[in-house]
């Protein structure tokens, strides 16, 4: 064995406690003690005070924070969802504007047909009217001519003037017999 192990064996072995073979001093353990009580209640008075004040507001903070961007998260939720009714109402409205606008048109077009033929009508029956009128007034025209006509004949034939009422006997018995 070495010589130095058996030296410290044996001045352990004089020893008569424990606390003594392993080096400690109780006087300077009770003042470490004491020192350290010390330590702690002024630590506790004033150090841990601040930090408990620190982590309890950090920890304030990241709620605040954390109920903040919920908040904000809800928020954007909400305003995505406003957003998208009024895009489904404006295209339902941009639907209605559409259909309504094809109905207009469409009434317009029929009504735009509509007064054509009421037009074309008129049109017709002002010309069938005029025809009947230019048909009359031709009919008269040619009565009138005709008279004339066979009033020459009849007094070329007979040779004798006859007078205007006699006249007018002849021809419209001579018209009663063409009709």
């Amino acid at each position: 064995m070495h010589p130095t192990l058996i030296i410290a064996a044996a001045e352990t072995a004089e020893k008569k406690s424990i606390l003594d073979s392993l080096g400690i001093d109780w006087t300077l353990l009770i003042i470490q003690i004491i020192a350290f009580l010390i330590l702690v209640a002024i630590l506790a008075k004033f150090v841990y005070p601040i930090l408990v004040r620190a982590i309890d507001k950090r920890e304030a903070d990241i709620e605040a924070s954390a109920e903040a961007a919920d908040q904000a998260r809800a928020d954007a939720a909400a305003s995505e969802e406003r957003v998208q009714k009024l895009l489904d109402e404006a295209r339902k409205d941009a639907a209605a504007i559409i259909e309504t606008a094809h109905k207009e048109s469409a009434a317009m077009v029929t009504e735009a047909e509509e007064k054509a033929a009421k037009k074309s009508d008129h049109m017709i029956k002002q010309a069938e009217a005029r025809l009947q009128t230019d048909i009359a007034d031709a009919r008269r025209a040619l009565r009138t001519e005709t008279a004339e006509l066979v009033a020459m004949a009849t007094g070329k034939i007979i040779r004798e003037k006859v007078d205007a009422h006699k006249d007018a006997n002849l021809i419209k018995q001579a018209l009663k017999e063409a009709e």
